[in-house]
């Protein structure tokens, strides 16, 4: 019994010796940082302009904010059309690529007399450019008789991303 207990005061004098050992050499090393994002990501829609307008035609006001346009234009007859055209600016910092242009009219639901036609904006923008698109709405000139439905829409979609 006796060794026992001299085994037990050995190993607590050991462990007590290594904590005082470990606390003399240890230190603990702190780390602080920041990191910040310097570039903007910004490619807008800047403007829209009526660029033709046909006689007896009204284009309304068209009005967009910075990811969105909007119009609505009224046809008188066949043959009519008018003519909008869509500026995009890369006001950030970061150079943009075109990913992907789609518009796609509303034919199924529709009026088959209009017709909508589009041009595609430029495939690089870089900071500071800007580029611009034309949007046509047309009443078909080979109508014959007036349409039962008057109206149809478009919707379209232009992203750009990181280059």
């Amino acid at each position: 019994m006796k060794k026992s207990k001299i085994i037990v005061m050995l190993l607590l004098i050991i462990i007590s010796v290594m904590a005082v050992a470990y606390s003399i050499f240890a230190t603990e090393l702190t780390l602080n940082g920041e990191s910040k994002i310097t570039k903007n990501w910004k490619v807008k829609i800047t403007g829209v302009e009526v660029k033709e307008v046909s006689d007896g035609c009204n284009p309304g006001e068209p009005e967009f904010t910075d990811t969105t346009v909007a119009f609505s234009s009224e046809l008188g007859k066949p043959g009519d059309k008018i003519i909008y055209v869509i500026t995009i600016k890369n006001t950030g910092n970061i150079d943009a690529v075109l990913n992907n242009v789609e518009f796609t009219p509303d034919d199924e639901n529709g009026s088959k007399a209009i017709v909508y036609s589009t041009t595609r904006p430029s495939d690089n923008l870089k900071t500071g450019e800007q580029t611009s698109f034309t949007v046509t709405v047309e009443y078909d000139k080979e109508t014959l008789e007036v349409p039962d439905v008057k109206n149809k829409e478009i919707t379209g979609v232009i992203e750009y991303i990181q280059k």
